[in-house]
């Protein structure tokens, strides 16, 4: 997780999203998996067997940070697309912890951001169509830190949008 920024009133104001960062590699909690998905993010999966921390704590610590960077503020998840990272984090903090940071809804879409924000639709909103200086210079990993970093990124430069 990284933090991308504050809404001020009605002003969002931009951080370093290198500057305050969360990563944990988390213990399998069961045997299922697709190795085809787990190819994508470089992990090694006996590795995190082994070496992987152990989810209810690292979802104690994530919690617990994101009380920390938030201030006195409320905390927003925002991720593109949504509904795949929302869908982890909600359950592994419901599960893990027993409560969202996020409460139950708050989060926001970066793809539906830009639909909106562009007059497209959604269909349209991928980051191939999307214009250039939206997106981050950084390369894409696939590593969840980076990701994280890349979409803090990109919702700074959409919050700045006009269309």
């Amino acid at each position: 997780m990284a933090v991308a920024g504050r809404m001020t009133g009605k002003v969002f104001e931009p951080v370093d999203p290198e500057s305050q960062t969360f990563y944990a590699e988390l213990r399998p909690i069961s045997d299922d998996h697709v190795p085809e998905a787990l190819a994508v993010s470089g992990l090694d999966r006996e590795t995190l067997i082994r070496e992987g921390r152990d989810p209810a704590d690292a979802m104690r610590e994530a919690a617990a940070w994101i009380r920390g960077v938030r201030g006195g503020g409320m905390a927003v998840l925002a991720a593109y697309p949504l509904s795949y990272d929302w869908m982890w984090i909600y359950w592994y903090f419901m599960r893990f912890t027993g409560a969202s940071p996020f409460g139950h809804s708050r989060c926001i879409d970066l793809k539906t951001l830009y639909a909106a924000k562009a007059g497209v639709p959604i269909g349209w909103a991928t980051k191939r169509q999307m214009p250039r200086h939206l997106l981050s210079d950084r390369p894409h990993t696939h590593n969840a830190l980076d990701d994280a970093i890349e979409q803090a990124e990109l919702l700074q430069n959409l919050m700045a949008f006009d269309g």
